[in-house]
This record gives structure tokens, C-alpha cells and sequence, in this order.
């Protein structure tokens, strides 16, 4: 299969100025004999997608979900700032100290954090690999169906 995108024997067709116009006017494009716009042409390639790489979409997966789950690690420290900085903490300590008369209660960060991470890791683990068998899914059913067309446009 030859690039869909690769020169053709064909020039391309160029907008050409006027000597009369001034360097950095707006230009009209050229036209051909019979008078119609020669302007910007575009070529199309249908592509069909037939395979996904298990390997490629573990990779990709993988990084994805491991910065989403630093952006929710990182949200949760601002909000736990957030959340002491005005008392926001201790007043719910105080609530739960009341409630279940359980005077000994308070709120760990260090211990909320470290389950976090550890809870995000394994959905790390778990989305990238549901997204690995959905890439052996796609490849067994593009066999029986063809594949996902794709049209690729390149504008001149």
C-alpha cells in the first residue's frame, strides 16, 4: 500500500500575487482558464484500523491512569490542606469524638494518604488492564467486522 500522503506527480497549485499588490496584502487565489478558484486543495485517505498493539495501549493506559491518579492524590493533599487550614478537621474530630463517645478519635493524614496511594495504584493496575483486553476484544471482533474506517485529511 502506497502513502496516501506522499507527492504526487501533479504540482501543486500555488496562489500566485500580483505585481501590483503590495508585499503583505491579501491575496485572491489564482484562477484556472475556464475561471473557476484554483484555491486550497485537500486529500482525503480512508484508512481502516484492523489491529490495536496490546502493548502500545498497556504503555499509553498505563501513563494516563498513573497521572490521573496523581492529579486525584494531588487534589486530595489541597483539599486536606484546605480542609485543616480552617478547622474544617477538627471540628469533625470533635463531631465523632461526641457522637460515638469515643474520645481517643482523631484524623490521621499520614494513614489516609498511604491507603489512598495504595487504592490508586491497584486501580492503576485494574483500568490499564481492562483496557489491555479491551484491545484483544477489538482485535477478535475487527476480524469478524472489518475494523473502524478512519478518513485522513491533509489540507494544502
Amino acid at each position: 500500500m502506497s502513502d496516501p500522503f506522499a507527492p504526487s506527480a501533479e504540482p501543486a497549485s500555488v496562489a500566485t500575487r500580483s505585481p501590483s499588490l503590495p508585499s503583505g496584502s491579501a491575496q485572491t487565489p489564482a484562477t484556472d482558464p475556464s475561471g473557476r478558484s484554483r484555491g486550497a486543495r485537500s486529500r482525503h485517505a480512508r484508512v481502516v484500523v484492523r489491529k490495536v498493539g496490546p502493548w502500545s495501549v498497556f504503555k499509553l493506559s498505563f501513563f494516563f491512569y498513573l497521572c490521573v491518579m496523581a492529579v486525584v492524590l494531588g487534589a486530595f493533599v489541597i483539599l486536606y490542606g484546605v480542609l485543616g487550614a480552617i478547622g474544617a478537621l477538627d471540628s469533625l474530630q470533635r463531631l465523632i469524638r461526641d457522637l460515638f463517645a469515643d474520645q481517643s478519635f482523631q484524623i490521621d493524614g499520614s494513614w489516609l494518604f498511604s491507603r489512598a496511594l495504595v487504592v490508586g495504584f491497584a486501580m492503576v493496575v485494574f483500568w490499564t488492564l481492562i483496557n489491555v483486553f479491551v484491545s484483544f476484544l477489538y482485535n477478535l471482533l475487527s476480524d469478524i467486522v472489518g475494523g473502524v474506517e478512519v478518513t485522513l485529511s491533509e489540507h494544502r
